[in-house]
């Protein structure tokens, strides 16, 4: 008999992928075969899968946690924002097109059908499923079609439990007004709730937890503390991105433009754990630093429009000048598009057909077109022969002399362009900084070191987090809310 339980949260990053992956490590732990689903999704940071589509990468990292592959079930639909308010929308793992948020809003009900199947099927080889609420339940507007909390909730009929964010302040306020708000068939289904990142003394909150428990009548299932190991961990949040930079003054100093479609950025989590990198995450209104032994130009969800914000920054400037000064630059995917010579759009994939010209810093031409590449690749660094494994999520064909210089080879396939003098290269291979050999050459050719075990350290965090959710919240009450599946 599968079951499954709802963790749904008061509002947006109070930390529900974390918990989540905490209580599937915890509960893979105890014996139990345990799947993460999310029925909706809004990220550029994504995760290819085994079946040739793509997830959010909390849910690759929730199906870490459960010792087993992503798969497009977990993450039936998900939103990646190619503009202020559109986005493309990927349904069970796969390009179903680009919506407005407002055509959106009116059709998304439409998709209800394709998140039970995945949920169903993904339900037919598990114990239990851990499903993670989108935003906020109370958002009253979004109620009606919703697919991301209450909506799939009594759609699958899946017990929730309510999260609320302490760290914010105001967390009685969040958990009762949600109450207040929400429908009374949608309240009937809430369990318990659970506040999460305390800092201090939680004596300190028993009256408020008491409080929350009187007014609502849900029991609470735990006051959880900051989990101090969090930045361990792959983000999905681009918010999150200025506390992953580490700017210690020490080390090797790479400098990451921040761009407003930034997509992919768990590139950098390797590279953060690294005591002998300063990574620095460049803010708009800042110059590139003078002193950067690195410029890492990281992935776009759209690559026109962001190159377009970066010589708005002037940054166009700042690089021309940090690569005669004979400073390294290195772009992934978007950013390998974006030192090149010319970028077309013909198709009008990133909005209107357009074309311009690139940054030209590499002898190279990128046009867009409507096949993505999605896959899984395991390969080599040609100059030192050190193994790698990578992923591809991209639209665009590159071609160019450049090329010529390929520096990675995966699957007998030469891939990426350096110039001639080899300090500003390219490529479209993700999650290249994870595999330890590569980043340890990568780094001693910009005059650094490498002491980090990087994947070594995730499942470590991993660990310590299933450790932290059951020191602090009741695991055993959560299991005994959680519900039978039934189709």
């Amino acid at each position: 008999m599968t079951k499954a339980i709802m963790i749904q949260g008061t509002g947006s990053n109070v930390g529900k992928s974390m918990i989540v992956a905490g209580l599937i490590r915890a509960c893979t732990r105890r014996g139990m075969a345990v799947r993460p689903f999310k029925p909706q999704n809004m990220s550029n940071n994504a995760a290819v899968t085994e079946d040739g589509g793509e997830i959010g990468r909390a849910q690759a990292l929730q199906a870490r946690a459960a010792g087993v592959a992503p798969h497009t079930d977990m993450n039936p639909i998900l939103l990646k924002p190619q503009t202020a308010t559109g986005a493309q929308v990927i349904v069970q793992g796969q390009i179903a097109g680009h919506q407005e948020a407002a055509a959106f809003g009116k059709n998304k009900n439409a998709l209800m059908p394709a998140v039970l199947q995945s949920f169903h099927r993904l339900a037919e080889g598990c114990d239990l499923i851990i499903v993670e609420g989108a935003g906020s339940p109370a958002e009253t507007n979004l109620r009606a079609g919703d697919i991301a909390n209450m909506g799939f909730a009594r759609a699958a009929h899946v017990p929730v439990i309510l999260m609320g964010d302490i760290d914010r302040g105001g967390v009685i306020a969040q958990i009762v007004g949600t109450q207040a708000v929400l429908e009374a068939e949608d309240n009937a289904l809430v369990r318990g709730f659970a506040v999460n990142k305390f800092r201090g003394d939680r004596s300190l909150f028993d009256a408020g937890r008491d409080d929350i428990a009187r007014r609502t009548g849900w029991p609470s299932l735990g006051v959880i503390p900051w989990f101090d190991q969090a930045h361990r961990l792959p983000a999905e949040d681009v918010m999150d991105l200025p506390a992953r930079a580490r700017s210690s003054g020490d080390g090797i100093v790479i400098a990451v433009p921040r761009l407003p479609r930034i997509s992919n950025f768990d590139d950098l989590d390797p590279l953060a754990a690294e005591p002998g990198v300063d990574l620095r995450m460049i803010m708009p209104g800042s110059p590139l630093p003078a002193d950067a032994d690195l410029v890492l130009m990281v992935g776009s969800k759209a690559t026109i429009a962001d190159l377009a914000a970066f010589r708005a920054e002037g940054w166009d400037i700042d690089l021309a000048a940090h690569i005669r000064r004979g400073g390294h630059v290195l772009g992934l995917c978007g950013g390998y598009q974006m030192l090149g010579q010319r970028i077309a759009d013909p198709h009008g994939i990133e909005g209107d057909p357009s074309e311009v010209a690139g940054l030209g810093h590499l002898d190279i031409e990128t046009e867009m077109a409507p096949i993505k590449h999605l896959s899984l690749k395991s390969g080599t660094h040609c100059e030192s022969g050190a193994h790698l494994d990578g992923y591809e999520i991209h639209i665009g064909e590159t071609s160019g002399p450049d090329t010529e210089r390929a520096w990675l080879d995966f699957d007998g396939r030469p891939e990426g362009a350096a110039s001639l003098d080899g300090r500003v290269r390219g490529c479209y291979m993700h999650g290249i900084f994870s595999s330890d050999a590569f980043r340890a050459v990568f780094l001693a050719g910009l005059g650094g070191t490498s002491s980090v075990v990087f994947e070594t350290g995730v499942e470590a965090a991993l660990d310590a987090l299933a450790d932290h959710v059951e020191r602090y919240m009741d695991v055993d009450l959560l299991l005994n809310c959680a519900g039978k599946i039934t189709t």
